[in-house]
């Protein structure tokens, strides 16, 4: 099975479990008109039951893609997670409401896995496989 060319991962490790229901937005980034830093909406998705969100984007090359304008390129894009809703359903508070990571896709052939490590104060991140 094809899977988008983005995936992600939230692992709550406060408690060491997947965090299921975090909304997580990309975006892709381009010049705006007098040369102002922009980022567009591209995907949106929520972390599952194992705090994947492995269906962002069509697959690669797909007709999907094709026809829904997600083709994947090279350039620069911002994946956003939104964990404050997964914390308040656990009873606890969270100090970051959104976590923003901009990161550079040189070869769009490659699989780019974004995975998160939140707690309620702290979150890590890295480039995965």
């Amino acid at each position: 099975m094809s899977k988008s060319p983005i995936t992600c991962h939230v692992l709550d490790v406060s408690i060491g479990r997947p965090a299921e229901g975090v909304e997580v937005t990309l975006q892709v980034y381009h010049k705006g008109p007098g040369g102002i830093d922009v980022f567009n909406p591209l995907a949106r998705g929520v972390t599952d039951g194992d705090g994947r969100c492995s269906r962002l984007l069509p697959p690669r090359n797909s007709a999907e893609a094709k026809e829904t304008g997600q083709e994947f390129r090279a350039g620069i894009y911002k994946i956003i997670f939104k964990p404050t809703d997964y914390f308040e359903k656990i009873g606890r508070k969270c100090f970051y409401p959104w976590v923003e990571i901009t990161f550079d896709i040189e070869n769009p052939d490659e699989h780019y896995h974004i995975p998160l490590l939140i707690s309620p104060y702290s979150y890590v991140t890295y480039r995965g496989s």
